[in-house]
């Protein structure tokens, strides 16, 4: 995509320090930041504020794999997405996928996790843009979404948003989503075949498996973040929602070293960073994102953790002009 875009790929792969003959391997993982930093130099090389923000190149350069066959074989969008969300972790571990109900379809909600740096805004609407145009390569439909939300701020012209999402538009969300009506999701897909997909997911399955050892703290990290909202998560619902039993779980925890109780203490931590340097969030709203069955146990956290109580922790954050993401220690 960058290369279409007029790119010296090659330069912009040295220059941040990415090994190019990695990128085809399909088992390499780089780094959430890493990525960010890719996107930061190409966006500043092309002098394009919307770089990717193109439904050809999104339609062109999207692939996620096996994964990808996956999708292809099953019976309509929805059951699609489910397989999305199930799978995600084959092709990143950084990104994050959710479904939300809503009565006039569903929200594709899209974020990031394992960064310590801001996501690029030009990142988001690539990969927001890719699943828009994959939805409707599935489908075999001209898909539009009832609407689009960002957390960024609005930009100067909007115009190759609309133009590229063909939605209504709003700024300054809580999160990343797209809206897909009712009937879209339950749209068939032509190529729907389930014999296949039954194959496909026994791969992915494998894949799964393969890397579970070695990744199994950062997709703890993911659902904790996922289930925190609705209060503080259980290991074994979280051991449930990764699809491995409990003692399971253990063990790889602590074959690295970790354990089930100190990344939850770890994310929350990470979180309450993030969530208090975001002007938008009252620290209620804090408290409660992150699990807390009261105020009085989230003070007492952020005492233990920051040395300071939420309100001064959050006026030293502004202060500082600091706005922290979150990520997995290698001794996590």
């Amino acid at each position: 995509m960058f290369a279409a875009e007029g790119l010296d790929v090659p330069a912009l792969l040295r220059d941040t320090g990415f090994d190019a003959a990695r990128i085809d391997q399909s088992e390499s993982r780089f780094s959430a930041d890493d990525i960010s930093q890719l996107w930061r130099l190409a966006v500043a090389r092309s002098g394009k504020s919307t770089l990717g923000l193109s439904r050809e190149l999104a339609a062109r350069h999207g692939n996620l794999d096996t994964l990808g066959h996956a999708l292809t074989c099953s019976p309509n969008l929805l059951t699609g997405l489910e397989r999305l969300a199930r799978y995600l972790a084959v092709v990143s571990d950084a990104a994050t996928f959710e479904l939300e109900t809503d009565a006039r379809g569903h929200w594709l909600v899209i974020g990031h996790v394992g960064n310590c740096q801001p996501v690029p805004r030009q990142r988001v609407e690539y990969g927001m843009l890719t699943m828009l145009m994959l939805c409707g390569w599935l489908t075999r439909r001209e898909l539009r979404p009832l609407a689009v939300e960002f957390v960024f701020a609005p930009p100067p012209n909007d115009a190759p948003h609309r133009a590229a999402f063909g939605a209504p538009l709003r700024f300054g969300a809580e999160s990343n989503r797209l809206l897909i009506a009712g009937a879209d999701m339950r749209a068939p897909i032509p190529t729907q075949h389930p014999v296949l997909a039954a194959l496909h997911e026994r791969l992915l399955d494998e894949q799964l498996t393969q890397l579970a050892d070695s990744t199994m703290s950062r997709r703890v990290c993911a659902e904790i973040i996922r289930r925190l909202p609705g209060g503080e998560p259980r290991r074994q619902d979280v051991a449930a929602g990764l699809g491995v039993a409990e003692r399971t779980l253990q063990r790889r925890l602590q074959a690295e070293a970790s354990s089930y109780q100190a990344l939850l203490d770890h994310t929350r931590r990470e979180l309450a960073q993030k969530y208090l340097a975001d002007r938008r969030h009252t620290l209620t709203d804090v408290a409660d994102l992150l699990g807390f069955v009261d105020s009085s146990n989230f003070f007492r956290a952020c005492k233990r953790w920051f040395g300071l109580p939420p309100a001064q922790y959050r006026a030293q954050l502004w202060e500082s002009g600091e706005v922290p993401g979150t990520t997995v220690p290698a001794g996590l």
